[in-house]
């Protein structure tokens, strides 16, 4: 039987379980939305409205189901305003599919309206970019694209659609099977790790990046730790593959971390990384470890080859799926672990740091945050983008494998808004909580639209210093009482909300922010709460004045 490209391709989609599309739509792919329609009882569509947001919003659906998100745009400014979206799921090792409108076959290389080279463009961002040029090949081509989105390192895949390839007709085949390969660790590797565990004195389990599943966060690693009495550090913005509160987790590494999580990392003689890339931030510049140190006391175990020895050399290094590798381990016993102390100490540097700290302004973010966290079930969400408002909540939102966390390891402001809806389509059961800087939000805050449409019930909290409070810090440290383009002059953000059809609040002081809160999650609609704090109080425990005192 033959059908046209676009419906083979939105039957590939339906074959491999996609629920929910995110697009702004566009005249250069009308035949897919077109046969999206006649599937929209088991393919929601969801119409942003520009295509950063639907680019993040897939991002963060392939971030928390673990399957691909899916994004379609437009040729040209679409694709290219979706670049943000597939930088942040290279960047963030998240499985995701981002479909573009393009020119017809004949007009390439004619400087036709609106074209792009996407192979080219894409093809430093995505694990995969291809433009497909014969509509019989669709179903191996979106098969290849799901397959690649999720095996190895998970990452973003671009498929470029031109125009006429959509209306040509092919035979309809077997969908192929599309499920990604995994890698396992060898019982050679897992003897070796006992081996090197048994003869340590100062050990330490680091947790990253994308692709665990709940039962091997929740019961494999989690028992190896405990069995094994380890202290387990996660990396930035990693911090709900374990349950904050068990005794074993003693942080997460990232911007803003603990002193003396990082004194830790430099005291252990065996760091256990599994799933993490040891990227920049996580290792603080590249300057937590010298190669030398890492050559003696890393085991770095991480689904894709090519991260193994990338920037540090290592004592043992493995190709496995982190799932695979934490269920190998499972079972793994040390005979007589002899670092009980130096795991409760870490613990006790963790629950210090943890707790609120004083401030300068009207508004206390420590007190705010740590209210949310106490307030908030256990199975809610809670995303954000990037800005230093961000580092009160790695420090005081206290995660777990069932409180997700959704944050741009990519650093990408305007992440936090799109995510949460996203969140909130994907578990409309659960609350999603979405926290933007106001520099953050507004990149993004239109997506408070699409939000009131789809009956996305987000509560969003926008931290309003009246400055970009990063580039601010930065800029008072190398060039102090010389502040240029960093201030901000914004809108009354609660009658913004309220424009949108949302529910709203301003607060100024720390004691208004529990009942506007209490409010916002009752509302029963989208809703803001705007909290307007000091631009001195960039930080937790940080001022401005600390920052030009180079502390």
């Amino acid at each position: 039987m033959k059908k046209s490209c676009a419906r083979l391709l939105v039957d590939s989609l339906l074959a491999h379980g996609v629920d929910r599309v995110f697009c702004v739509p566009g005249e250069s792919y009308l035949p897919v939305l077109d046969a999206l329609h006649d599937v929209r009882d088991r393919i929601q569509t969801v119409a942003c409205r520009m295509e950063a947001g639907a680019a993040n919003m897939a991002e963060a659906h392939g971030k928390l189901t673990g399957r691909p998100g899916v994004c379609m745009v437009t040729r040209g400014p679409g694709a290219t305003h979706a670049s943000v979206g597939v930088h942040t799921a290279h960047q963030d090792s998240t499985p995701m599919l981002l479909f573009i409108g393009q020119v017809a076959r004949a007009d390439k290389g004619r400087g036709a309206f609106q074209e792009v080279d996407y192979e080219a463009f894409f093809g430093p961002l995505a694990k995969w970019a291809v433009e497909l040029g014969d509509a019989r090949r669709t179903q191996e081509i979106v098969a290849r694209a799901y397959a690649t989105a999720v095996q190895g390192r998970m990452g973003p895949v671009a498929i470029a659609l031109p125009e006429d390839v959509l209306a040509e007709e092919a035979e309809t085949l077997s969908p192929p099977d599309a499920t990604g390969a995994t890698s396992e660790l060898g019982a050679h590797v897992q003897a070796l790790i006992k081996m090197h565990l048994e003869a340590a004195e100062r050990p330490l389990l680091l947790l990253g990046g994308s692709g665990w599943l709940p039962s091997a966060r929740e019961h494999f690693i989690q028992r190896f730790a405990e069995a094994n009495d380890l202290p387990v550090a996660l990396s930035f913005r990693r911090k709900d593959l374990l349950d904050n509160a068990s005794p074993h987790f003693v942080g997460d590494l990232g911007l803003g971390t603990n002193p003396k999580l990082l004194q830790r990392l430099r005291d252990a003689d065996l760091i256990l990384a599994i799933g993490a890339r040891l990227g920049e931030n996580v290792t603080q510049g590249y300057s937590l470890f010298t190669r030398a140190e890492t050559a003696e006391k890393l085991i770095h175990i991480h689904p894709d080859p090519s991260e193994l020895g990338r920037v540090w050399p290592t004592r043992l290094s493995a190709v496995a799926h982190p799932c695979r590798a934490a269920e190998a381990l499972a079972d793994v016993r040390i005979t007589s672990p002899r670092w009980r102390a130096w795991r409760e100490a870490a613990r006790a540097d963790y629950e210090a740091w943890s707790r609120p700290v004083s401030v300068t302004g009207a508004v206390n973010m420590s007190e705010v945050v740590s209210h949310i966290s106490g307030a908030l079930p256990a199975d809610a969400i809670v995303c954000n983008g990037a800005g230093n408002y961000a580092a009160w909540l790695h420090r005081f939102i206290q995660h777990s494998p069932e409180r997700r966390q959704l944050a741009p390891t990519s650093g990408a402001m305007g992440y936090g808004v799109p995510a949460a809806v996203a969140a909130k389509l994907a578990h409309p059961e659960r609350e999603v909580v979405a926290f933007a800087g106001d520099g953050c939000f507004l990149m993004t805050g239109q997506e408070l639209a699409t939000a009131v449409q789809y009956g996305a019930n987000v509560v969003i909290i926008v931290v309003d210093n009246a400055s970009y409070g990063t580039i601010r810090m930065h800029q008072e440290r190398h060039f102090p009482g010389r502040v240029n383009a960093t201030d901000l002059r914004n809108p009354d953000f609660a009658a913004y909300a309220r424009a949108f059809g949302a529910w709203s609040a301003t607060v100024e002081t720390t004691a208004d922010f529990a009942p506007a809160f209490a409010e916002a999650r009752a509302a029963g609609k989208p809703a803001l709460v705007h909290v307007k704090t000091s631009v001195e109080d960039i930080s937790p425990g940080r001022t401005l004045a600390m920052v030009r005192a180079g502390k």
